[in-house]
């Protein structure tokens, strides 16, 4: 895989794909299980039916073999998009593909009409807030869930 991401492809997700998306998903987030005490919460989710119901979209390595590499979930709610998973295989993380897919999730905000861009993560989980803060989101709220804090974070999207 080059620096220029020129031997990726992003395609939507089919229901064919649900088992695909757990996997990296469950691959992904395999690392919080410890530390969270559970599984967070996109392993716990039925991707059939997420599937059917939202904007799923694979980065797809463009080989032969057109392997899938990375997850992201997009959920349109009534005045915002969110986003509720991003998931890279572990073995290609730390290679900019979630900051591709976070560019990604601002284009398709846009092109559904919205200028929000929300998403949530666990304050457990290392580096997520400031990640997160480094492109642009804000810190809108705090909650308990299952014996750890949800972060909500929002970021207005523009041209």
């Amino acid at each position: 895989m080059n620096s220029s991401h020129s031997d990726l492809e992003l395609r939507r997700a089919t229901p064919q794909d649900a088992q695909t998306v757990a996997e990296i998903t469950d691959a992904a987030y395999e690392k919080y299980v410890a530390l969270l005490g559970r599984k967070p919460q996109p392993m716990t989710a039925d991707y059939s039916e997420i599937i059917a119901q939202h904007p799923v979209w694979l980065l797809v390595q463009a080989d032969q073999h057109n392997h899938p590499i990375a997850v992201l979930v997009l959920i349109l709610e009534e005045e915002a998009m969110m986003i509720y998973s991003i998931a890279v295989r572990p073995e290609v993380q730390q290679m900019g593909l979630g900051r591709l897919l976070l560019r990604f999730a601002e284009q398709q905000t846009l092109e559904a009409g919205f200028q929000m861009l929300r998403l949530y993560t666990n304050e457990l989980m290392p580096g997520n807030v400031d990640y997160y803060q480094r492109f642009g989101y804000r810190e809108t709220g705090r909650e308990p869930f299952k014996g750890s804090t949800t972060v909500y974070m929002a970021k207005l999207v523009t041209d």
